[in-house]
């Protein structure tokens, strides 16, 4: 059985082979393809600010999956992918070459067992807007099984509780 899985896709680090963020993140959606996941739709590469003090601009996207893997054997199969692109275990919010998250799957709530482990729906999606744009772009009426919202809906309410930039002139 195919399950359909919206992740996010980061990056603000350069890569020796792939370069900008922007080309690390179109090499891992082929990597992702060369696994053996359909990339069934893209987003736009939106660059955006770093959350908390990671210092560079970020490189995001979303992509839409077709995979026979359950979300826990996805995750390790994204895990992987990121430490072939360089991926290290460290700060919180530090640069990273490559980060990818699942947001949502076709299957509605997934919880593993035990603390800090998977959870689909991603816990903290529905409040950035760096994953919300560009999942917004692919799949604007997929529906958040907790809140039963959509996608467009949920990208809405965090545009409206977004701080209003006051540095420049109103047209």
């Amino acid at each position: 059985m195919s399950h359909r899985y919206a992740i996010a896709l980061g990056s603000n680090r350069r890569h020796g082979r792939h370069g900008a963020p922007g080309g690390v993140i179109a090499a891992a959606l082929a990597a992702l393809e060369a696994d053996g996941m359909a990339v069934l739709r893209v987003s736009p590469i939106l660059p955006t600010p770093p959350l908390g003090p990671g210092g560079r601009t970020f490189a995001n996207a979303a992509a839409l999956l077709a995979s026979e893997l359950d979300p826990p054997a996805l995750l390790a199969r994204l895990k992987r992918i990121e430490r072939r692109f360089g991926r290290r275990r460290g700060r919180r919010w530090g640069a990273r070459v490559l980060d990818l998250d699942i947001i949502l799957w076709n299957g509605g709530i997934w919880r593993s067992p035990g603390p800090g482990t998977l959870a689909v729906p991603h816990r903290a999606y529905t409040k950035r807007l760096f994953v919300l744009q560009p999942l917004a772009a692919i799949v604007p009426c997929w529906r958040d099984p907790r809140l039963q919202r959509t996608v467009r809906q949920l990208r809405a309410r965090a545009l409206r509780r977004s701080p209003v930039d006051r540095t420049r002139a109103a047209p």
